[in-house]
C-alpha cells in the first residue's frame, strides 16, 4: 500500500509540474499563477493524512525548486508545501471520505493565501523582495481566486485516484476466503447459512422419521 502511495503520489507531482512550468506558466495572467501543484499536494494530503502530505509536499516542493527555469533558492518551495500539506492533512477526516466540497474549498483557499505568504515571508528572509514590487495583496487575491477555479476540476479528481490506490481488493478477497468465510457468508444471508439450515433441516426430519417410527413399532407391539 505504501509502494502504491508513491507511485501515484510520484506520477501526480510529475504530472502537475510538467503542466505547471509547460502550460500554466505560459498564460501571463495578471498576478499569480494557477498552482496545479499546490492542488495536487493538498488532494493527496486530504486522503493520506498530514504525515504524507508533508512528505509529498516537500517532494514536490523540492522538484519545482529545481526545475528550469527557478529564479530563487532550492529549498524555499519545498519548506512551502511541506508545512502546506502537513496543515492541509490535519483536515482528514477519520474515514478519509469528505461528505462536501465545503472543507476542499477552504482547505484549497486558505493554502492559497497560506502559501503564498509563506513564500515571500521566507523570500524576505533570504533577501527577496519581489513581492513588494510586485504587490503582496493582489497576489494574494488572484492566488485565491485561479486555485478556487482551478480546483473542482483537479482536487476531486487526485482524490478520488488516491482512495483508490488505499483499497487492496487481492487483500480484502483473500481475507474473505480464508478466515473470515463465515462471517462473510453469514452476512450476506447466502451459502453457509442455507447450508446450515438445510443441514438442520434433514436433522430434523431424520429424527421425526425415527420417532414416528418408534410409535408404529410400538403400536404393532400392542
Amino acid at each position: 500500500m505504501r509502494f502504491n502511495r508513491m507511485l501515484l503520489s510520484t506520477t501526480l507531482v510529475v504530472v502537475a509540474l510538467v503542466v505547471q512550468v509547460s502550460i500554466l506558466a505560459r498564460l501571463q495572467l495578471p498576478g499569480a499563477v494557477p498552482d496545479l501543484l499546490l492542488l495536487t499536494v493538498l488532494g493527496l494530503a486530504l486522503v493520506y493524512g498530514h504525515v504524507a502530505g508533508a512528505f509529498i509536499g516537500f517532494g514536490a516542493g523540492l522538484l519545482a525548486d529545481l526545475a528550469p527555469p527557478a529564479d530563487h533558492a532550492a529549498g524555499r518551495y519545498a519548506l512551502v508545501l511541506c508545512v502546506i500539506g502537513y496543515l492541509a492533512g490535519l483536515a482528514r477526516p477519520e474515514n478519509g471520505k469528505l461528505k462536501s466540497a465545503t472543507v476542499p474549498m477552504l482547505v484549497v483557499v486558505a493554502a492559497a493565501i497560506g502559501s503564498t505568504l509563506l513564500y515571500a515571508g521566507v523570500g524576505a528572509l533570504v533577501g527577496d523582495t519581489a513581492a513588494r514590487h510586485v504587490g503582496i495583496t493582489g497576489l494574494l487575491f488572484t492566488a485565491a481566486v485561479y486555485d478556487l477555479l482551478l480546483a473542482p476540476f483537479t482536487v476531486p479528481f487526485i482524490m478520488a485516484l488516491a482512495r483508490r490506490s488505499e483499497s487492496d481488493p487481492v487483500a480484502d478477497s483473500q481475507s474473505t476466503g480464508s478466515g473470515d468465510v463465515s462471517s462473510g457468508w453469514l452476512a450476506s444471508g447466502t451459502g453457509l447459512r442455507i447450508g446450515t439450515q438445510r443441514g438442520g433441516l434433514r436433522m430434523r426430519t431424520a429424527r421425526s422419521r425415527a420417532s414416528r417410527a418408534g410409535r408404529i413399532k410400538g403400536v404393532k407391539r400392542l
